[in-house]
């Protein structure tokens, strides 16, 4: 897509040395009508004509109007803020040099500010692909990059107008405008975060290679970012970073899935437990059969791998039984 975005190129002067000259001429405006005046009373008085003197208050006045003109002029642009330039509603280019100008008083000055700024949304409830309900927030990074885009293909000046109220005088400012911004990334983030969670489940116990939410987290944050940073370019927003902040069950199935995930955690211990004890029954039995330690027929094996495999499995201390013999 063509960068419709430009550095300004009309006259800029500097704006110290342009306020000394306005002061001046301010200055000496005044002094010229005063001094006009007087003369005037002085023609008037000796029966002189006093057009010449007229003339002069006339462009004094003059003078005086334009010194005021001049002093809409000014504009000041801090590091990491850019002032787009419109003239007539023609934009002239976009001026991000830090300092204190003067430009033609009649061009209008649009502040933006181009720092990066955060985003931590609260959390919101989407289904996943399994349809099950879940809590996800996120944490978005974001700076301005194109002003063009910024304040015309995206209607920021009449959101920045609503959000200050039909009482205001005047044009909003640039916290304003920036809050509006604000506002239209964190709409864009809440659809994407919507769209991205709603491809992956939760968590996938019959699947382990499949991604999921709880812990596919780089993939998911990299499409996140990439879908965040699709909307965006609209607006001339550049994203720095994206990525999954909160992720929980919702509240009301919330207790259900703890269960589910007690249960698989105890089945999963449960596997290891006899895996375990099997490997521990083996190696008994092997090692009194290469040392000769006992003779045992199948009955008496089968009776000591049960007895083995109880005390082994078995959730409480085994309270052994001493065969004294008979």
């Amino acid at each position: 897509m063509e960068k419709k975005e430009f550095a300004y190129s009309g006259f800029i002067m500097n704006g110290i040395l342009m306020l000394v000259l306005v002061i001046l001429m301010f200055i000496g405006s005044l002094a010229a009508i005063v001094y006009s005046g007087i003369s005037i009373d002085d023609a008037v008085t000796l029966g002189n004509s006093p057009a010449e003197w007229v003339c002069a208050i006339v462009l004094s006045i003059l003078a005086l109007i334009l010194s005021i003109i001049f002093m809409c002029g000014f504009f000041q642009v801090e590091p990491g803020e850019a002032q787009v330039l419109m003239f007539f509603g023609r934009y002239r280019g976009t001026f991000t040099d830090a300092g204190f100008y003067w430009a033609n008083p009649f061009i209008t000055a649009k502040k933006l500010s181009l720092r990066a700024r955060n985003l931590d949304a609260d959390p919101i409830k989407v289904n996943d692909k399994a349809g099950n309900p879940v809590m996800i927030g996120l944490v978005l990074v974001w700076k301005l990059k194109d002003t063009y885009k910024a304040m015309f293909e995206v209607d920021t000046q009449t959101m920045a107008a609503a959000r200050v109220g039909a009482n205001q005088v005047g044009a909003p400012g640039a916290a304003v405008i920036m809050n509006a911004l604000q506002n239209f990334v964190s709409i864009q983030a809440d659809a994407a975060l919507r769209q991205v969670a709603g491809q992956y489940a939760y968590d996938n116990e019959e699947d382990e290679d499949a991604i999921t939410l709880r812990d596919g987290s780089d993939e998911i944050n990299k499409e996140l970012e990439a879908k965040i940073s699709e909307r965006l370019d609209m607006a001339g927003i550049d994203v720095i970073e994206a990525r999954i902040n909160y992720l929980a069950y919702a509240p009301e199935i919330a207790a259900v899935m703890l269960r589910r995930q007690q249960a698989t955690a105890i089945i999963a211990a449960r596997e290891k437990i006899v895996e375990g004890a099997v490997s521990m029954v083996k190696m008994a039995l092997d090692k009194l059969n290469d040392e000769k330690v006992v003779e045992l027929n199948d009955e008496r094996k089968a009776a000591m791998v049960s007895n083995l495999l109880v005390v082994l499995c078995g959730d409480d201390n085994a309270q052994p039984v001493v065969n004294a013999g008979n």
